[in-house]
């Protein structure tokens, strides 16, 4: 601020002071000035030329300007030309002071917007009355100004209260809607919830038709401020209503109803009371799925307020609805899915038990046939043809023995229930088991099979049995998917992960397509009509998840079609030994003691080629045909060995395995299961009810011979009477 102006009150106080600017460049009229116009309680502004003054001018706002007109560079005229080019001053009170003042300068002083001239010297009083008018003037101005300032800002505030309103009105109404529509994911529940949240805010009455695809409902939701939503056939409703409808439906677009269709609305709404001011028909659209068509109607014009919020609320209604539409796909997809895998279980269960009943079936013929050829072997004479039969029904009666295995090994592998025995085991040993059980089939199609075992024994914790099958498996693959007179080859090496035994054949080969499913559940390649291949389809996947059981896997390869293929078994070894390490050979045993054996049979000559096979061994025997011919049997014939089918009438071999071991004659002795039931539980069950041993029909009589024969000799050996003689034989299928 120039020196001398008096400091302004705070800008809105009532008090507040104006300014005002004189300009003249003698100091000593300044000090005039300043002595007259104090008593004014004004701030007052000295500046002592006309470029101060256009400043001054730039910065604030003056009530009056008292302007010299003779000044040195630019006179009071020019300054006054300048002045009224500022918008701010061009308006400001100008009051020229000069010493002379004829027509013309006054004239000229006019035209540039003064309001008055004074002489000089000034008269005090004169001076203070012109220039206390001026700035009463502008006091006045601006406390008007100031007024309308306020009374913008009232109003700006009003509007904007209102708007708050109604957006928070838009934002509960919003927020309830959203939450009524996520109370549930059921059709019929969320559009009630969502009419219930319409009234009455929005409406007196609404109404939902919907809508599912090309289908139009043939009945509404109407919901009617008081009332709970009922459903209404659309036939009910007025022809120009449901027209209406039908119309948004079709064009997917909204609709006001006209005046005149009001009433009918009133009347199919069945309000008598107040009458419609208005009624809007909006289309529920999601995306480019249409639920249905939305009717609201008001009695009130407040209702109206937020109506530009409909078409907001029906995108949230038609949202909603997809969400129960997909929800309800979603839990009839549920239902279906759950009773077709219930029925896919309750296939797959009566499938396994087909499978196991039809093993134990097929197996109850093939056990007497087994055990007669081996008595025929024994008693036939030296005849090559005899020789040459027998062979011939022993290899085939192998062979359907392998294939009713593979057959339950399907349920098996469904159910998982495939169980190894643990034991230290020669891989080599392995092979050459394995080859021998394939040997036959080989020759047969006059095959030559070259091996090449581990040049070193190799040692795996595994079961000896299903290793051999995986081996043998591979084998008979190579074999049936070769032609006559073909070689195969088995190659046994280890590395540094373990021992890897690789079967290589030069048959048909593998596609590229087969490659991959070659594992496959009754997976096979092409076959002809003649089916000369035979098998089921499960000797592979059989071999691979057996090997992966003993921590190992099988590998296919195959250039193509005709160039054979190859399968790498792989799995981890213990170690090595050197042949020096390996177990001696024992020394040949002693002649077993004969023995009394009962065996019991619902097949009598399953029961009697048994019996006669026992025979031949020097061992008395008896046989009955249920379980209390059995029982009989065993107080009269004191047996020191049964063999006992689980299957028999009557009393079921469980029950007389039980009873066998509560009666004191039978306590001690050898409890053979002869059973075709052969799945571990069945051997389980076994053990559990009494018995020693559990073998599977048809059993190899060689086996059955061997187990009779070692148990003779440890009874033989024991050196108590009262010593458990089945302390030392060991349980398990055979």
């Amino acid at each position: 601020m120039p020196a001398g102006a008096a400091p302004s009150a705070p800008a809105g106080a009532p008090d507040e002071k104006v300014s005002i600017l004189i300009v003249d460049d003698l100091p000593e009229k300044l000090l005039v000035f300043r002595t007259v116009l104090e008593e004014l309680d004004q701030e007052l502004v000295f500046v002592r030329s006309g470029r101060e003054a256009l400043r001054e001018v730039l910065q604030r706002e003056f009530a009056v300007i008292l302007l010299d007109v003779n000044m040195p560079e630019i006179d009071g005229f020019e300054t006054a030309s300048l002045l009224r080019q500022y918008k701010r001053s061009v308006d400001t009170p100008i009051i020229f002071i000069t010493s002379y003042a004829d027509e013309i300068q006054t004239e000229r002083g006019y035209s540039m917007g003064a309001v008055d001239y004074i002489q000089s010297p000034v008269v005090p009083h004169i001076l203070r009355s012109k220039v206390r008018v001026f700035v009463r003037l502008f006091a006045l101005q601006r406390q008007i100004r100031r007024q309308a300032n306020a009374d913008v800002a009232i109003a700006a505030a009003e509007a904007a209260r209102r708007v708050a309103e109604a957006n928070d009105r838009r934002s509960a109404l919003l927020a309830g809607v959203s939450h009524a529509l996520s109370g549930s994911l059921d059709f019929d529940i969320t559009i009630r919830a969502f009419l219930q949240q319409l009234l009455p805010r929005l409406a007196s009455s609404a109404l939902v038709l919907p809508v599912d695809g090309d289908a139009v409902g043939q009945s509404a939701v109407l919901a009617v401020d008081g009332g709970e939503p009922i459903v209404t056939p659309v036939l009910r409703l007025d022809a120009t209503i449901a027209a209406a409808l039908y119309t948004v439906v079709s064009d997917r677009r909204r609709l006001a109803l006209p005046s005149d269709a009001l009433a009918a609305l009133q009347s199919s709404c069945g309000r008598a009371d107040t009458p419609f001011v208005a009624a809007l028909v909006l289309p529920l659209l999601n995306g480019a799925r249409l639920h249905g068509a939305l009717l609201v109607a008001a009695t009130r014009e407040d209702q109206r307020a937020d109506w530009s919020i409909l078409d907001d609320l029906a995108a949230r209604v038609a949202s909603a609805l997809e969400n129960a539409r997909l929800y309800g796909n979603l839990q009839t997809e549920i239902v279906e899915r759950r009773a077709a895998e219930a029925e896919l279980q309750e296939e797959a269960r009566r499938k396994d038990e087909f499978l196991a009943m039809l093993s134990h079936e097929l197996r109850n013929p093939l056990a007497p046939i087994r055990t007669a050829l081996e008595v025929i072997r024994q008693i036939a004479p030296a005849e090559p043809k005899f020789a040459w039969a027998c062979d011939i029904m022993v290899r085939q009666l192998h062979q359907l023995t392998r294939l009713i295995d593979e057959l339950l090994d399907v349920a098996r592998i469904s159910q998982g229930k495939i169980v190894l025995s643990r034991d230290r085991v020669d891989l080599n040993a392995v092979i050459a088991q394995s080859v021998e059980t394939v040997q036959p089939s080989i020759d047969g199609r006059e095959q030559r099979l070259r091996v090449t075992p581990f040049d070193t024994p190799v040692w795996l914790p595994g079961d000896p049995a299903r290793l051999a099958q995986i081996v043998s498996n591979l084998l008979h693959n190579a074999s049936k998917y070769s032609e006559n007179g073909a070689e195969i080859e088995l190659r046994a090496e280890h590395d540094g992960n373990g021992a890897v035994i690789r079967v290589r054949d030069r048959g048909i080969g593998m596609d590229a397509e087969l490659l991959p499913r070659v594992f496959d559940l009754f997976t096979q390649g092409e076959r002809g009509l003649d089916r000369r291949q035979g098998g089921l389809g499960v000797g592979l996947t059989l071999a691979r998840r057996l090997a992966e059981l003993h921590g190992g896997g099988i590998e296919a390869h195959s250039e193509g079609l005709g160039k054979g293929s190859e399968f790498a078994l792989r799995l981890p070894c213990m170690g090595l030994v050197r042949n020096a390490e390996a177990a001696p050979t024992p020394a040949a045993p002693d002649a077993a003691p004969h023995c009394r054996v009962l065996v019991v049979d619902d097949n009598e000559d399953a029961a009697l080629s048994v019996a006669a096979l026992l025979e031949m061994e020097g061992h008395a025997t008896a046989t009955a045909h249920d379980g209390e011919q059995a029982l009989v049997a065993a107080a009269n014939f004191a047996p020191e060995v049964v063999v006992l089918d689980i299957g028999l009438p009557l009393l079921d071999g469980y029950q007389v395995a039980r009873r066998l071991r509560a009666s004191a004659p039978t306590r001690q002795a050898l409890l053979l299961a002869l059973t075709g039931y052969g799945q571990h539980a069945d051997e389980v069950a076994a053990i559990q009810a009494g018995f020693d041993r559990h073998f599977v029909k048809p059993v190899d009589p060689e086996a059955l011979l061997a187990c009779i024969t070692a148990w003779a000799r440890q009874r033989g050996d024991a050196p108590e009477a009262g010593t458990d003689r089945r302390s030392g034989l060991g349980r398990g299928s055979a």
